[in-house]
Formats: structure tokens, sequence, C-alpha cells
């Protein structure tokens, strides 16, 4: 035996599936990510074992996908946490699958898959059950998604270690914004909870997530999507209080996007930091200075870039604070001069790009979304020329993945099973609530109807949402209520337009320059209700006071 026989990757497509076909061999599916550690792992101790590789090459067809540059696979075969290791037909349906597979794991697993398909074969595989049920349960949207969706943090919510749920510990950024406004005692505990246990004191950012309930375990992971969201979200808690133990968390994530997780050759942001081979995180603050940094996934895309913006300028505008207004301008020059196409997000920069047949990229719902939210965020705290950007991709994600009621999360076309349709709810969701900002920026009504008939395409089965689906009943309270409106008769950065930015409803919608005012006054709206117009920041203040009592 060589000892040098190594898994002979195959890169994800029609071809691989074709050979497949071809042999009348399984495809072995290996779903990894530059940034997981127990990835790098299986790399090391299993696939590098040569019996190992030597089986696979000779009874399978094995393929490697990045999860971060093919979310589209990612979402269809994803195991429950990555590495995922799956097996499947040549028609891409799935014969069984599996996590982590240390060698002698693996050496059973490749045994049992080789018995059933010699015994079964292609009649072996299944379609995962998200594909296999393409029409969500519709209903009627009322008032008790809101109240069903506090009762379920209330139920979940942990009174020890603060945060949601036993283990692992996720951050649920959407659930401590959605607590924020709803149950301040409950928001604010799980925002310490989260800041104690998953800031790193000495780099800044948030870790991903922690293994155990009490929040040990810590999984050293930082990723750009997650930090930009906790960025928001922290500035949101200061914004309520007032108190520097919310800002403080914020501004350390603003400084680590902005060193570690910067680009300076793409002027933008970077997709991840893995943690590392010898676990600096672990060591103390000396000996950490010594220590060679972790690993940054230097790759750019589209959607995490939209989430860091959106969180940058929202700490930016309760704060003034100029980094991270000027690293949001610049990230969003690169968004919008090199990742928008005719109103469709580039997955990513460079050669990571899905791109189809005619060489045009491929729309992916959940990088609209985020491209979108960073883009109405833009026109409301930046500047109003942002608007053009965002109506263009809205119309785009309208045009090209608006299906029946409700959005795919791509194109329904492509190798395995990605000619599967797949509506994906959270990004379906993200994308009505950047659209009700929309409708309100741009004064179009279209705008708000999709995002009604979108939310209300999931209503039927939203008393089963779990908190991690907290946003959902955000947007629908912004959209049965109508969410705080301040007009503002003033261009951004103007003393009045800074005063309506830092009202305290994090689920308002600042318009600067309304021209259906006189310049220099502003005026508060919700629903069918209308302030008296206001000068002065106090005035405002007042206004919204009056709205909101």
């Amino acid at each position: 035996m060589d000892d040098q026989t190594r898994v002979e990757w195959r890169d994800w497509g029609e071809d691989a599936f074709d050979e497949a076909a071809e042999a009348d061999a399984p495809v072995l599916l290996s779903l990894t990510a530059t940034w997981c550690d127990h990835c790098h792992e299986m790399d090391a101790k299993t696939y590098a074992e040569p019996r190992i590789a030597a089986n696979i090459n000779d009874s399978f067809v094995p393929v490697r996908v990045d999860v971060d540059r093919h979310p589209r696979v990612r979402d269809r075969y994803n195991m429950g946490g990555f590495p995922s290791t799956v097996f499947l037909a040549p028609d891409g349906t799935v014969l069984t699958g599996a996590g982590y597979l240390g060698p002698d794991g693996m050496r059973q697993v490749l045994d049992s898959v080789r018995t059933m398909w010699q015994t079964k074969g292609s009649g072996a595989g299944r379609v995962p059950r998200p594909l296999r049920e393409n029409n969500p349960p519709a209903g009627r949207l009322t008032s008790d998604v809101e109240s069903a969706m506090l009762g379920q943090l209330t139920e979940a919510y942990d009174e020890v270690a603060g945060g949601w749920g036993g283990s692992p510990k996720f951050p649920l950024p959407d659930a401590l914004e959605f607590a924020l406004k709803r149950d301040r005692e409950m928001a604010l505990r799980s925002f310490d909870a989260v800041s104690a246990n998953l800031l790193d004191e000495y780099d800044g950012g948030f870790y991903r997530f922690a293994a155990e309930r009490d929040w040990a375990g810590l999984q050293h992971e930082k990723l750009l999507d997650s930090n930009g969201a906790l960025v928001r979200a922290f500035a949101n808690a200061y914004l309520l209080t007032g108190k520097d133990e919310y800002r403080d968390p914020a501004d350390r994530t603003v400084d680590y996007l902005t060193t570690t997780l910067w680009n300076d050759e793409a002027d933008a942001f970077a997709n991840s930091q893995a943690p590392g081979e010898d676990d600096a995180h672990v060591i103390d603050a000396t000996d950490r200075s010594m220590a060679d940094e972790p690993p940054v996934d230097d790759g750019v895309f589209a959607g995490p870039n939209g989430l860091a913006i959106e969180g940058l300028l929202t700490y930016h505008a309760y704060t003034d604070d100029e980094r991270a207004r000027r690293y949001a301008e610049r990230a969003l020059e690169t968004l919008r001069e090199d990742l928008l196409e005719d109103g469709v997000a580039v997955h990513a920069l460079e050669g990571d790009a899905e791109r189809d047949a005619d060489g045009e990229p491929i729309p992916l719902l959940a990088n609209q979304a985020r491209v979108l939210s960073a883009l109405t965020t833009t026109a409301s705290v930046l500047e109003t020329d942002a608007l053009a950007d965002a109506t263009g991709v809205a119309d785009a994600t309208i045009d090209r993945l608006r299906d029946e009621e409700s959005f795919l999360d791509g194109p329904a076309s492509g190798a395995g099973l990605l000619d599967r349709p797949l509506r994906p709810l959270d990004s379906n969701v993200a994308l009505a609530d950047a659209l009700l900002e929309l409708a309100v920026l741009a004064d179009e009504e279209r705008y708000r109807e999709v995002a009604r008939e979108t939310l209300e395409a999931f209503a039927g089965a939203s008393d089963r949402f779990g908190v991690q689906m907290a946003r959902y009943a955000t947007t629908v309270s912004r959209l049965l209520e109508g969410p705080l409106v301040i007009r503002v008769a003033a261009d951004p950065g103007t003393d009045l337009h800074r005063a309506a930015l830092r009202m305290a409803d994090h689920e308002k919608v600042v318009v600067p320059a309304a021209a259906d005012l006189e310049a220099g006054l502003a005026r508060v709206e919700r629903g069918d209700q209308r302030s008296d117009t206001a000068e002065t920041p106090a005035e405002l203040s007042e206004r919204v006071q009056s709205v909101l009592e």
C-alpha cells in the first residue's frame, strides 16, 4: 500500500455525478468549511489514512464542497453540522449520512454503504424532507404570532445560564432583538450571557457557539455573518439602555471586523477565522500575544458583507463612530461596484461565484435579502442614493426567485438535488423584513404587499417555529402594526436626522430627505397615526412618545 495514497477529490458538478452513473458507484460528498476545526481533524485522522483513501477511491466518487462557497449544496445535504459526510446515489438522492467520522467509524460506514449499494442500488436513495414538501402551509397573520413567539422564548429561557435552550448554546441575535422590545429583563440577561461567554476579550469578536448549556466548550471559530448580526444586536441594546456594557462588546467587535477580518486587497470583509491549530484562545494574554494568529479565510461573500455593513452602520447611527462608518462605506463600495450585476448579488468576489451557463450570476435568496437590508440601512443612515440599488435588488429578487407566494433559495437547476426547489424560511423572512423597510423608504406599497404574501405563505406553521425564528414574529408585528416611521426633511447627518436615528425603538424606519415635509421639519407616523411636526431633537422626542403611548 502506497503511504502517500490520498482521496482523489472531485469538484461539485454534473461531471462527478456522470462519473458515478457510468461507474455505477455512490458519491461520497464531504461538506467542509475553512473555519471548521473538526473538518481539518477528519482530514488529518480519517481521510489521510491510506487504506481508507484507497477504499474511497476504488468504490466511490468522492466530492469535496466548501459550504461557504456552495450554500445551495450545504442547505440540501447538511447532516446537522460540519463536517457532513453524505453518501449519494448518482441521481443526487441521499443514501445515508453522518457528521464527523473517525477511522473506525468511516470503515464501518464505507462497508455498510457498499453493501447497501450492492443490494438496493439507487432504490435506497431518498429525497430529504424539505425538498419533498415544496409548498409551506399558508395561513392568516394575527397578533398571536408575536405572543406565541414570546411564549416560546419564555419557555426556552435558561434562568441559570442566560440565553435560550440547552446545548449547544448559540447567541441567537434575532431572538435577542425580538426580546429586547418585548421582555427587556430576559433580553438583557441573555445579552449579558452572550457577551460574558462568547466575546473574545483579547482580540474582540464573538465565537460561534458553546457546546454546553452553561456556555462551556467554546467553539473558537469566528464568522463574519454572526459577528455582523451581533454588532447590530448589541448596538440596539445600547440604544435602548444607554449603557456601555452593551456598547463595549459592539465596539470591540467593530474593531475585530475592521482589523482581523478586513481584506485590504478586496476592500471588504473576509469571511471567517478558524480556531487555529494550537488553540491560542485558551492561553493567557501574555502567551497569546506571542502565539501565531489563527488563519483567516480571505474569501469575500456578498451576504456576510451585507450583514457586516448593516451592523456597522447601525452602530454608527447611534454613536457617530467614524471607524464603523468608514469601513462600512468601503465595503459598501465594493459590494455595489463589484458584487452587484443588474440587481443580482454575485455570491463571491473573484473565482468563488456561482454562475449559469451564460456566465450570469446565479441569484441566491440569502444574499439578496442581506444585501437589500444593507442598502436600506444605508439609505436610512448615510445616503438616499442607495435606494436605486435597493429597488434594483428587490425587483430582481421578485422577478427571478419568487415562486407563487414565497421565494426559492435559488434557481431550481444544477447538479444533484439542486434542481429541487427549496424555500428557506429564514431567508424568506429576512427578505420580507427588508421589503417592509424599502416600502417605507421608497414609498412603494407593492413591496409591502409582497412582504405580506411571503409571511402569509408560512403562517400555517408559525405556531411550530422555534426561538431561532424570532425574526418571523418581529416582521409580522412590524407588518400588522406598521413600523414606527420618522420622516425627516433634512439630509443624512444633520442634527435632526441623527436625533431621529437615536429614538429608542430599534424596529423604526427613519426616512431622511422626506419630500412631503417643509425643510428642517420631522414627523412621526405609525399606522394611521400622524404626529405634529417637530423642528428640534427635543420636540421630535416628544412626538415619538406621543405616538408610542
